[in-house]
């Protein structure tokens, strides 16, 4: 059985154990531990993984001109469908008013949530300086230090920097360090091909915790504002995207989405872009064809800095706390929405809980308490599964689009035939 199968068996069984076992007992840290252990195994990979094929990527470029022209495009693409995806959470919050309810704003009616505290902890103290800070993490002052905090811009930013020095370094040296890398990357693919075997089991564990300790129940309150985020990911997954694909990268987007289906269900268990890193890598390799030198170079940057998914839920959790509260939302206070989105999207990228507190960093810009947070977090987990799919699949996308725009053949079939 392919694993794609294999994994979407585990993510129903999960949801069916999962719903009728109770919220806690020794089940809970079973299902822990097994998530735990495969989320682990893919998070040893990432490190060695970004930086062997990076280094890789950079090494087989033809020369400078090549590696700037490659990033203009993958900044071009990122910052092009981030802004795409953040308009169409505008346009759906407001056309379905989520935080209203016959007229009047919901905020007195849906109440807080109980963790508002534990997230206003981790969100003190954040605020525009976070985005700005993004500048001085392309350069830590320890890179070793930088790639153990999962600070990942510093090690992409070293990683380009020694690819593209090695290519200056002459004879037998040269050809040893570039052995030697490919050698280092050879390894990780088979070590992501080993840990992928076990990713049903691991994937079970994840799902069948949340389920367990989150249910279903918690939606029933914040019914539109889940709907309403869905319906805004679906349309940036479901018509952005392969519009995409078949007129920019003129390739079938029905197999590019079979090609993604192991990483795009591992996003979807694991609520992480940068632990499916490995995953999405051999997918857009193997399943898609695109080379090593687009992919390694256009991956890495995307499960750091390309969340689209992430940005459309700011934008609409954002407007969604603000409609509860009853502001008035004019053009300029959602222009300002837009902006703070886009900017955060890619700023706090990589603080844990991202989208909190690139929230929290909004409803300051807007004007509005932080505790409109716990609003939001009876669903959150849930959302954050969908929308780390959609930020995976638009990192793959952006694979193929700029591999093919570079001419090369990828595996899937010519939409024009």
């Amino acid at each position: 059985m392919k694993l794609h199968w294999q994994i979407l068996i585990a993510l129903v069984a999960a949801a069916i154990v999962g719903s009728v076992v109770p919220e806690s007992g020794w089940w809970i840290d079973a299902f822990d531990l097994i998530g735990s252990f495969f989320l682990n195994a893919l998070k040893m990979l990432i490190v060695p993984l970004i930086m062997s094929s990076i280094i890789v990527g950079v090494m087989g470029l033809p020369g400078g001109r090549a590696l700037g022209r490659l990033g203009g495009k993958t900044l071009a693409y990122y910052l092009a469908t981030s802004l795409i995806a953040i308009l169409i959470g505008l346009f759906v919050v407001n056309l379905l008013s989520p935080g209203t309810i016959d007229g009047a704003p919901a905020g007195d009616r849906l109440g807080l949530d109980a963790g508002t505290g534990q997230v206003m902890e981790r969100i003190e103290g954040r605020g525009a300086g976070d985005v700005i800070g993004i500048i001085l993490r392309l350069v830590p002052p320890n890179i070793v230090e930088a790639a153990a905090a999962g600070q990942m811009l510093g090690l992409i930013v070293f990683s380009i920097l020694f690819g593209f020095l090695a290519t200056r370094v002459p004879g037998r040296p040269g050809e040893v360090l570039k052995d030697f890398w490919d050698g280092v990357y050879q390894v990780m693919l088979h070590m992501t091909d080993l840990i992928m075997r076990i990713a049903p089991i691991g994937v079970f564990g994840l799902v069948a915790e949340v389920v367990a300790q989150t249910g279903f129940d918690a939606v029933g309150p914040l019914l539109v504002f889940f709907v309403t985020v869905l319906i805004a990911l679906a349309a940036h997954l479901l018509i952005v995207m392969p519009l995409m694909l078949v007129l920019v990268a003129r390739v079938n987007p029905v197999k590019h989405y079979v090609a993604m289906s192991p990483a795009l269900l591992t996003a979807f268990s694991t609520s992480s872009s940068s632990a499916t890193l490995p995953v999405t890598l051999d997918c857009v390799e193997s399943r898609a064809g695109v080379s090593n030198r687009t992919s390694s170079f256009v991956l890495p940057l995307g499960a750091t800095v390309n969340m689209d998914g992430t940005a459309l839920y700011e934008c609409v959790a954002a407007m969604f706390i603000a409609q509860a509260y009853g502001l008035d939302l004019t053009l300029g206070t959602q222009f300002v929405i837009v902006l703070t989105a886009l900017l955060t999207s890619i700023g706090v990228a990589g603080i844990p809980s991202a989208s909190l507190v690139a929230i929290g960093v909004i409803l300051t810009t807007i004007g509005l308490p932080l505790e409109g947070v716990g609003l939001i977090l009876a669903v959150d987990r849930v959302l954050d599964m969908c929308r780390t799919a959609v930020n995976v699949f638009s990192d793959s996308t952006g694979a193929v689009v700029i591999a093919r725009s570079e001419g090369e053949q990828t595996l899937l079939v010519d939409a024009r035939s």
